[in-house]
């Protein structure tokens, strides 16, 4: 899973950390997913508890959008085999189906091969009626992927570029991502009625709340027009079209949305497999959103020998508006915490997807890296006014190198503190 694991393994605690996050990798993978929460059985679909008997239903469809979906999609067809009718997704690479047709969108920014995808999305959406069932695959990406006009992907390149410099939350883009769009706030939803719809959630949201993922196509949306409105007044945004999401009850009532994956079930399996190699392990928030001074601190005190300390979430950077360099948030944040840690003590910080805005999934932070930092007479703090964390590494060595993987639940960071010998 970590291709250069053999090149970061220097030490028993590098070692020991690269194993603790393939746990965390592993157990969020898409197929294996699938396979563990969909089966059929003697003509029922199960699925994470939940039971439709297959004969109940005119037509099976699968439709989705995210990075995970592609891959869901194929899995999903292998279960249903002749039981599915027809199907369409986008997410970030093609797959070879044999009813489901697949996309590869662009992500972050929304496109014109978004917005084609999506038209095919709701073409199989509207053929289904009362006595169908609808498999509705939602993961993180979804937002930028799922692209309901063309005016939607034009507002929505801008708005990504906005909100970048604007300093504004992750809530509130979702909530503007909702209002410029036809199907996300529950738009979905009322598009599928009368179908029997069932969400399956992939949650790339700190926290766990699903009805954020891509923006809530299936979920009813609580905030309005009104709200959006206000939030770009805050930012002095112009030239945005907003529209209310559906508030009717009834579009809700044949939806049931199911979460499969979610950043905890990542940070549980991590803590597992620290306990199995003798740490003391503890799980200190999955829903964070800290710049990566705020992470910092919040790892201040967090000392106790042979202890691992886990999190998940993503930290928030405001991008500099005269210059701007390369990296993402997971080796930026490792290179904020090198002068912060003791000999002892190993950081990690990856994206769960292997795509930390570059090449690489995230870094390792240990004194070895700053020892090497020392020895080439490179100073953190020029790489940190730019966020030019990639360069740093580069030369230093510590990115951790997995290559695409399907699974995406957000960023995971732990803090290793050494046993005693």
């Amino acid at each position: 899973m970590i291709k250069n694991k053999e090149e970061l393994a220097t030490n028993n605690e590098r070692q020991d950390a690269l194993l603790i996050a393939e746990a965390g990798l592993s157990a969020v993978d898409t197929e294996e997913t699938i396979r563990q929460n969909v089966r059929i059985d003697k003509g029922r679909l199960e699925i994470h508890g939940h039971h439709f008997i297959l004969s109940d239903y005119q037509n099976v469809y699968i439709i989705g959008f995210g990075k995970v979906v592609c891959t869901a999609a194929k899995v999903l067809e292998d279960i249903l085999a002749d039981n599915l009718t027809d199907g369409a997704v986008v997410g970030l690479e093609e797959k070879v189906c044999a009813v489901v047709d697949t996309y590869a969108g662009t992500h972050p920014r929304p496109s014109h091969i978004n917005y084609t995808a999506t038209k095919h999305i709701a073409e199989v959406a509207k053929k289904a009626g009362e006595k169908d069932l609808v498999l509705v695959i939602v993961s993180g990406g979804g937002s930028s992927l799922l692209c309901s006009s063309m005016s939607e992907c034009e507002q929505g390149q801008r708005l990504y570029t906005d909100f970048l410099s604007s300093g504004g939350t992750i809530e509130e883009l979702n909530i503007l991502r909702k209002h410029i769009s036809n199907l996300k706030g529950g738009g979905l939803a009322k598009l599928l009625y009368p179908a029997t719809v069932v969400g399956l959630i992939f949650s790339d949201i700190p926290g766990g709340d699903c009805s954020v993922v891509a923006s809530g196509p299936t979920y009813f949306d609580s905030s309005t027009s009104e709200k959006a409105e206000s939030i770009l007044t805050k930012y002095d945004l112009k030239d945005y079209h907003l529209q209310e999401t559906p508030k009717e009850d009834k579009w809700f009532t044949k939806v049931v949305n199911v979460e499969l994956v979610s950043n905890n079930t990542a940070l549980n399996a991590m803590k597992d497999k620290a306990l199995l190699l003798g740490y003391k392990a503890k799980v200190l928030a999955s829903d964070l959103y800290n710049t990566p001074e705020e992470t910092i601190e919040f790892l201040g005190d967090k000392r106790d020998v042979g202890t691992v300390y886990l999190m998940g979430g993503e930290t928030t950077l405001t991008i500099p508006k005269d210059c701007i360099g390369k990296g993402g948030r997971n080796d930026f944040l490792a290179m904020c915490m090198l002068d912060h840690l003791e000999p002892w003590q190993t950081f990690v910080a990856l994206a769960s997807d292997g795509h930390d805005n570059t090449e690489s999934a995230g870094a390792i932070a240990d004194i070895h890296i700053l020892d090497k930092a020392k020895e080439l007479n490179l100073d953190v703090e020029d790489y940190k006014e730019c966020l030019n964390s990639w360069p740093f590494y580069d030369q230093v060595g510590g990115h951790i190198e997995t290559g695409h993987l399907e699974s995406n639940v957000s960023d995971l960071f732990f803090l290793l503190n050494k046993k005693h010998e």
